[in-house]
């Protein structure tokens, strides 16, 4: 189990549940996001500072979609996860029932299945080359002053990231760091 800033709890349905504002059960698999891992730890951790209350989330390479359950207990109205692995399709769906989630769509593909839906935030945990790829696709469907939350890169690729993502008129916003993995968080400009 992890336990974030005695905020969120995550586990796996063999562990016993904790006393705690939100917790979260992922059955471990073939997925990535036990929260584990660096860049998820961080991500969840931004996350659990972020009210979502009526907003429309994307997140992209979703895994088991622990990104989007905490979206939707802190209140987010509609959210799709999308990621590529049909594993991570399946183990998504399957967390997304553990936790009794009714927000959450999950869906099977890349940057190239977001149509033209737009979105108040948009969370991605992916790695340095995908997301500097997926960044024009991002940018069409994220609403103006939405929020954009980038990881799976190292603190040796953020110029590069933040660089990519501050030409099309990004604001940083907040940045953290753990064993040299990022996460930041942008703001759009309002147009």
């Amino acid at each position: 189990p992890i336990s974030i800033d005695h905020k969120l709890h995550i586990r796996a349905p063999f562990h016993p549940p904790a006393n705690t504002d939100i917790e979260i059960v992922i059955m471990p698999k073939m997925s990535f996001g036990t929260g584990h891992h660096e860049t998820t730890f961080l991500m969840a951790k931004m996350l659990l500072d972020q009210n979502f209350e009526h907003q429309t989330v994307l997140d992209m390479g979703s895994g088991t979609a622990i990104l989007a359950i905490i979206a939707e207990k802190r209140g987010a109205a509609q959210i799709d996860a999308i990621d590529i692995d049909p594993w991570c399709f399946e183990n998504g769906k399957e967390n997304i029932v553990l936790n009794r989630c009714s927000r959450i769509n999950v869906r099977q593909g890349d940057a190239s299945v977001l149509g033209y839906r737009q979105y108040d935030c948009i969370i991605a945990n992916i790695n340095r080359n995908i997301l500097l790829q997926d960044l024009p696709a991002y940018h069409r469907v994220l609403k103006p002053n939405g929020q954009l939350f980038l990881s799976g890169f190292y603190e040796a690729d953020f110029t590069a990231i933040d660089q990519a993502v501050s030409t099309i008129g990004y604001n940083l916003r907040n940045k953290e760091s753990k064993n040299q993995w990022v996460a930041a968080q942008w703001v759009k400009a309002g147009f």
